[in-house]
């Protein structure tokens, strides 16, 4: 379990947290919702280590790995689709193992035939599968989504939104999931942490069930 104890966290005069506490659980998706500017990044930031606290405690990633898949893919335009991967896991394994990672992660995203394609050749939503075949092929124990289908189309969400579920089922990672739109958070999500205000309040901890009618209902009030 991730803890994040009695946090606080000021960016000049705005408070965006005071005394706050969450809880991630291992090895699951958990979805952090609420409107746009509210804080959820910065809470997953907080976890990553990139933002630093002003008073309280984080306990649980001790030793820990991170991977991102962001909004835009972030990828290096000058490299090809294999190198990207690789860039990332040159430090982790030899060669010869690496070959084998990358071309199946990109088999997985169903872009091997593309690996030595320049990002510049790619479709959006392609570069988006690259960013997240990268987040998976590195070996992380945390990984953090923000708003990763944001500004996809219906059908290019939906085909990103089955390919995640796909890889998570094949190397389950601990998720933190950032959206404020209720059809992704109930779909991909184990549980969800209504989130407003500021300093921001948790106002409902939601475990996600088949009760999808009560879910969004209470998403949506």
């Amino acid at each position: 379990m991730i803890k994040l104890i009695n946090i606080s966290k000021k960016y000049n005069d705005l408070e965006l947290l005071r005394d706050f506490n969450i809880s991630f659980e291992r090895n699951k998706i958990t979805c952090l919702f609420g409107p746009s500017g509210v804080g959820k990044t910065t809470i997953a930031n907080i976890v990553a280590g990139i933002v630093p606290i002003d008073k309280g405690r984080i306990e649980g990633i001790e030793n820990s790995l991170l991977s991102y898949v962001f909004q835009e893919p972030r990828l290096l335009n000058w490299y090809s689709v294999y190198d990207n991967l690789d860039f990332v896991l040159k430090d982790v394994y030899p060669s010869d193992k690496r070959v084998s990672i990358i071309n199946n992660y990109l088999s997985m995203v169903e872009l091997l035939e593309y690996k030595n394609f320049k990002i510049d050749a790619l479709s959006g939503g392609m570069e988006q599968r690259v960013s997240l075949a990268r987040a998976f092929a590195y070996p992380s124990d945390i990984l953090i989504m923000d708003e990763p289908f944001k500004g996809l189309d219906y059908k290019l969400k939906q085909e990103m939104i089955s390919l995640f579920k796909s890889m998570w089922q094949k190397s389950k990672r601990t998720v933190i999931f950032i959206t404020h739109q209720v059809d992704e958070a109930i779909i991909l999500s184990h549980t969800i942490y209504k989130l407003k205000n500021r300093p921001i309040d948790i106002v409902n901890k939601i475990n996600v069930n088949n009760n999808i009618e009560e879910i969004k209902n209470l998403l949506l009030t």
